[in-house]
């Protein structure tokens, strides 16, 4: 059984629980609050010396870092993680895209505006910036949406549950969705599918592992 070191309000968190959801696969949930430092511990970064969140333990002292290589080593043989060429080819395309374009802009937004008290004006310089990126990068999604109902493999993969993570709290860092109809038809298809949860469910006990908990996450 995994072991997932995450952090319940971070997107790249929940993209990793979001995708074991869909997947049905057990996991023991632990709770790290990287607003509280609990990231920043000896401990902590004996496992990850980034001291990032999530971080899946695979096998007893065995960790695995980063969300997006967490996502294709747990779809691996499944139906999330393309098997031709092209179509893995093209969900890497769009992991990547929503590393360097989505995630450093809304994610950052999200995370300064929605998470950290008092970020938003901490982060007043960068503000215009996010938003003139964040909004170049939705639109890009936006343009292959029009035409695809998901991003790679005319299905749902880990490409999908990705970009999910932050998309769907654009709204909740000061981006605006309204003009991005083809986003918005997919989020509720994602929304839509078998196994979907949203990023404040906790795993049961009569479903997975007994929840353990760090710390409350703050509001």
């Amino acid at each position: 059984m995994y072991k997932l070191y995450s952090m319940q309000r971070s997107g790249n968190s929940y993209k990793v629980r979001l995708a074991l959801a869909f997947l049905e696969a057990p996991y023991r949930a632990i709770e790290v609050d990287i607003l509280r430092g609990e990231s920043r511990t000896p401990e902590f970064l004996a496992k990850n010396p980034s001291g990032q969140v999530p971080l899946l333990e695979i096998a007893e002292g065995r960790y695995l870092a980063e969300s997006n290589a967490i996502l294709w080593y747990v779809a691996i043989g499944t139906s999330l993680a393309p098997e031709s060429r092209m179509d893995r080819a093209e969900a890497l395309q769009w992991m990547f895209f929503e590393q360097h374009a989505l995630e450093p802009n809304i994610g950052a937004a999200y995370f300064w505006l929605s998470l950290v008290r008092g970020g938003r004006d901490l982060q007043t310089h960068a503000l215009e910036d996010w938003m003139e990126r964040g909004y170049a990068a939705l639109q890009v999604m936006e343009d292959h949406l029009k035409s695809n109902d998901f991003f790679a493999a005319g299905q749902l993969t880990i490409a999908d549950i990705a970009l999910y993570g932050y998309t769907h709290v654009a709204n909740q860092c000061d981006f605006d969705l309204e003009s991005f109809p083809a986003i918005r038809h997919w989020l509720r298809r994602i929304e839509q599918q078998t196994g979907f949860v949203p990023m404040n469910w906790h795993p049961t006990s009569s479903e997975f592992d007994t929840l353990d908990v760090a710390a409350d996450v703050e509001a």
